[in-house]
Formats: structure tokens, C-alpha cells, sequence
């Protein structure tokens, strides 16, 4: 029988183990809010549909980096997109098309738990952009985001884009892993960004990435499976109203 100075002994080394694997993973998630959102109230936001980074991006990039924003208006934050030229040898892919419409409505799932913000669903800002005409594709996402929540009368338009999104090759047990790269921005109907969000994960064989094997059951994940723990991740960072406890 192990008695309890040994037990607590085990217990520390094996938080101490967790704590140094775990931090040899990149950050999964990268959040920056703006130093003047105090300055807003945001009551009602609409959700915009995804889209999809058409060209092909390599699956294994630098962990992304977000720009922090400076309150200014339009395009004060940048994302650092997975880039295709970092090097030939890297396997890339494109994204599929269908991967836009799932993780707008996974977004849209997790933002709708959320208490003290009122969220207009995808489908509503695609008539809004609808209504603006062949115009709106010469616009920067920021300038339509901002023109749909004015159209909609809404305080702020939630949009995203997907980077990477490829499926895993095999089973749970054994496979090429699952890699799911997105980003969100938050913009307000005066045009000022926000709040921004970026989430990238190629999923990791557990002598690389323990306590990420140890949540996941030992098993590889689909791309779905990834796209729901990122869009979770990033969402319980919105910085205006708050999870509801149901």
C-alpha cells in the first residue's frame, strides 16, 4: 500500500511531467481584443458566412500570429495565414468547399450559448450581402462586415475565414492526422475591429503533444472533431456577454 507522502510525491511529479510536455506544444489559439473595446456596447451581432482560403496552404505551417489590433479602423488586424511558399517539399492542400458552411455553423452553435448578446444567424447576412450587390465583392471583409451590420442594424457582423482543412487519412488508431486552421474577426458597425481569433492545429502523436492525447482518448480525431474543440476554444474568448450556465 502506498502511503500519502508518496502518493502526494506522485502527484507533483506527474503534474510537473504534464506541465513540461505541455509546454512544447505551440499555442493552438491566438486572441487579441482591442485596446478601445471598453468603449463599445455590443447587443446584437450577426454571424456572416465563412469562406474559404482558395488557394492551397501547407498542413504543417509556423504557429499562426495575429497582429494586435490598434483600434483603428478596417483592417487594424492581420492574420498570418499558413503560407504555401514557406517551403516546396511541405505537403499542402486545399480547402474543401464544403469546410466553410460547417464551420460557420459550428461558430454559430457555440455563440448561440452565449447570454447578453442577441446573434443573427448566417443566413440573414447572406441576404444583407446579397442586397449590396456585385459592389460588395471589390470590398475588404472588413468594409462588407461592417455594411451588413449596419444593414441589419446590428452593433457588430462576426466573420471568419477557414485556412486549412484536411481530414484524417486512416482510423482513430493509426492515421495521417487531421489539421484544421481558422480565424475570426469581430467588427463593429463603425468599422473598428474589435476582437480577433485564430486557431490552428495539426493533430499530434502524443509523445509530442501528451496532455492534447490525453484529452482526445489516445485516439486521432476527425477534422470536425478538431474544427468543434477550436471554434470552443476561441469562443469562450468573446469579449462581450457570456456563456450561459445551461
Amino acid at each position: 500500500m502506498i502511503g500519502p507522502q508518496r502518493q502526494a510525491a506522485q502527484r507533483v511529479s506527474l503534474a510537473a511531467t504534464l506541465l513540461v510536455l505541455g509546454g512544447c506544444v505551440p499555442s493552438k489559439v491566438t486572441i487579441e481584443t482591442s485596446p478601445k473595446i471598453d468603449e463599445y456596447r455590443v447587443k446584437t451581432v450577426v454571424v456572416m458566412p465563412f469562406e474559404a482560403l482558395a488557394t492551397p496552404q501547407v498542413t504543417s505551417p509556423n504557429v499562426p500570429e495575429i497582429q494586435a489590433p490598434q483600434g483603428a479602423k478596417r483592417s487594424d488586424i492581420s492574420f498570418a495565414a499558413p503560407q504555401a511558399t514557406e517551403k516546396l517539399d511541405q505537403p499542402t492542400a486545399t480547402v474543401p468547399p464544403q469546410a466553410a458552411g460547417k464551420i460557420t455553423q459550428i461558430v454559430y452553435g457555440r455563440l448561440k450559448l452565449w447570454e447578453g448578446v442577441r446573434f443573427l444567424p448566417p443566413d440573414q447576412a447572406a441576404g444583407a450581402l446579397k442586397a449590396l450587390g456585385p459592389a460588395a465583392r471589390g470590398l475588404t471583409p472588413e468594409e462588407r462586415a461592417r455594411q451588413v451590420a449596419q444593414r441589419l442594424s446590428a452593433d457588430a457582423a462576426l466573420f471568419g475565414r477557414v485556412l486549412v482543412y484536411q481530414e484524417r487519412v486512416g482510423s482513430k488508431l493509426g492515421a495521417d492526422p487531421a489539421a484544421v486552421g481558422f480565424e475570426v474577426k469581430l467588427v463593429a458597425a463603425d468599422g473598428t475591429v474589435l476582437w480577433a481569433g485564430n486557431y490552428y492545429e495539426k493533430q499530434r502523436p502524443m509523445n509530442e503533444d501528451f496532455i492534447g492525447s490525453v484529452r482526445r482518448g489516445f485516439a486521432f480525431v476527425t477534422a470536425e472533431e478538431l474544427a468543434e474543440y477550436g471554434a470552443e476554444r476561441v469562443i469562450r474568448s468573446f469579449p462581450f456577454g457570456g456563456r450561459s450556465p445551461r
